[in-house]
């Protein structure tokens, strides 16, 4: 047990315990709430409803501590419980050396990760969603999406990580710059090519038919100066009946998808103004800003990695008895999670001032009661809390609470 040893247990248990103490605060506040809908909601969402968000809310949090602590038993299984060790013994029992045992060992790495968080997945899917009226798909294709996501982690994640390890052993000193080069280029690839390659693999995307909804959202198009590749609506209900809009890909391979669910539960109108929001983060460079911060954070984690792969402590206090590229990269991607925990609620603040930079731009270039009454229908159909703890909030929701953001929009409507 080494310094390094017991400051990634430090910060690991206290990750882990203060996700869990935000998440009994979160279902406390929740529980406190129930019994009556907020004033500001009182005429527009009926108390059946408030205490349905409450419940399903509290289910999925007892599901998250439940995630939390494996997750936690994971990590120390992996590292000082000698997970890695026996997995390196696999390979080198298969006959994987080099390179190649390399990419080896962090594919069965990926798919043993994937097989430890199945059964949650399994319950909030079937037994959670499924118990408030919210899943909708069917075993058969659960099983196809993860057959699908296995298949292309391994036709895209074999080439990508061979190119990773090559540059750690061939590359020098400076591998970790060509190594974020090769990855920075990646990411901008997969989000150029997502909306187009992997999206209707899952998904079937039709264009949204003509008619009023599409006669609004054209001419908000073309007020805003926005153009995309089309106007798509997507199979959402075959798996859920959450609802979402969202803009995907770069340059001329921008797509703005709706979900079925949603263009089936709000008006002409409505759809209108959820569109101007997500126009409002195009508009006010939100979507450049957070891929740059994206590449920023990826320069420096590689920089960082570079270093601590140099370093013999950084694989034997953490129960790896043979130091590998393969080892650092791993060891890597499990514990810093329990370092960077601490950013969320940075994050989640500039994240949430763009959300109300980009619901000012909504009210100045469509109807601002329309963007509030499609928010309050989103927030009862998905089941969103309207009580949530006020620092749970802060450290998790990327976006801010629904009284707060209600009362900023109100406030934009009357300058």
């Amino acid at each position: 047990m080494t310094l390094w040893t017991w400051t990634v247990l430090l910060f690991a248990v206290t990750a882990t315990a203060t996700g869990l103490y935000l998440s009994w605060r979160q279902k406390r506040a929740v529980r406190m709430h129930r019994t009556q809908v907020p004033p500001a909601f009182a005429d527009s969402i009926k108390l059946a409803a408030h205490q349905k968000a409450a419940d399903y809310t509290a289910a999925r949090l007892k599901l998250e501590d439940i995630s939390q602590l494996t997750g936690l038993l994971v990590l120390l299984a992996w590292t000082l419980g000698g997970g890695l060790n026996l997995l390196d013994g696999v390979c080198d029992l298969a006959g994987l050396s080099g390179l190649w045992g390399g990419v080896a060992f962090m594919l069965l790495f990926f798919l043993i990760s994937q097989l430890l968080d199945l059964p949650v997945d399994i319950y909030r899917t079937f037994a959670i969603e499924a118990r408030f009226g919210f899943n909708k798909i069917t075993p058969g294709l659960y099983l196809a999406d993860m057959l699908k996501q296995t298949l292309l982690m391994l036709l895209i994640g074999t080439p990508l990580l061979w190119v990773m390890l090559a540059l750690m052993q061939g590359a020098g000193d400076q591998w970790w710059l060509y190594a974020w080069l090769v990855w920075g280029s990646f990411m901008l690839l997969m989000i150029w090519a997502y909306p187009t390659l992997i999206a209707p693999l899952f998904n079937r995307f039709e264009p949204l038919p003509d008619g009023e909804m599409k006669t609004r959202i054209e001419s908000l198009l073309t007020r805003c100066g926005f153009h995309s590749s089309g106007l798509y609506v997507m199979d959402g209900s075959r798996r859920s009946s959450h609802g979402n809009a969202y803009f995907t890909g770069l340059g001329k391979a921008k797509r703005i998808v709706f979900f079925d669910t949603l263009v089936k539960q709000l008006k002409a109108e409505e759809t209108e103004a959820v569109l101007a929001h997500e126009l409002g983060h195009f508009h006010h460079g939100h979507v450049k800003r957070q891929i740059a911060m994206m590449l920023v954070l990826s320069l420096l984690g590689f920089a960082l990695l570079g270093w601590l792969s140099q370093q013999t402590w950084f694989y034997t206090g953490l129960g790896v008895n043979q130091p590998s590229n393969h080892a650092a990269l791993t060891l890597f991607l499990l514990v810093m999670p329990a370092f960077t925990f601490v950013l969320t609620p940075l994050m989640n603040r500039f994240s949430r001032r763009n959300e109300f930079e980009a619901d000012a731009y909504a009210v100045a270039n469509s109807d601002g009661g329309a963007l509030i009454s499609s928010l309050v229908k989103m927030y009862e159909d998905n089941a969103s809390t309207l009580t949530p703890d006020a620092i749970y909030s802060a450290w998790h929701d990327s976006h801010p609470p629904a009284p707060i953001r209600i009362d900023h929009i109100e406030q934009c409507m009357r300058q």
